[in-house]
């Protein structure tokens, strides 16, 4: 119903500072757009499940954040712009994985969207964040 679009994955040293941003636009004829929908971005690490950075509501009103990126992520829409931001700050070598944007109508709770990544609807093909020096 939706295709995204990831951008701005790369490599970038310890401490640094990058951002990714996700493009929604309908399937076919379907009339959806990504402003109906509740937008997340996901990363999985090689050998680890994929697991949920942060959520946000499809007016942005509310989001939700993982503890491990809490005060150095922050996830933002510009609906105008049919577009999702995250901005990744204090980058982390932990922070290295692909990094996916998902999309899902209606959710209970952008914090149960982004715990249970096996129930979301939408996917992108993600984009590569590596972190090192």
């Amino acid at each position: 119903q939706l295709q995204l679009v990831e951008s701005g994955g790369g490599s970038v040293q310890p401490g640094g500072p990058l951002r990714l941003s996700c493009t929604g636009s309908p399937s076919s004829n379907s009339g959806f757009t990504m402003t109906m929908y509740a937008v997340g971005w996901f990363r999985q690490a090689p050998g680890k499940e994929r697991e949920g950075v942060g959520c946000i509501t499809a007016s942005g009103g509310d989001r939700w954040h993982a503890d491990s990126v809490k005060g150095r992520f922050t996830i933002s829409r510009d609906n105008a712009k049919n577009t999702v931001y995250l901005q990744m700050n204090s980058l982390e070598p932990e922070d290295t994985g692909t990094y996916y944007c998902a999309a899902n109508w209606a959710p209970a709770t952008v914090q149960e969207m982004c715990s249970y990544p096996g129930n979301v609807e939408n996917w992108g093909k993600g984009t590569l964040v590596t972190v090192s020096s």
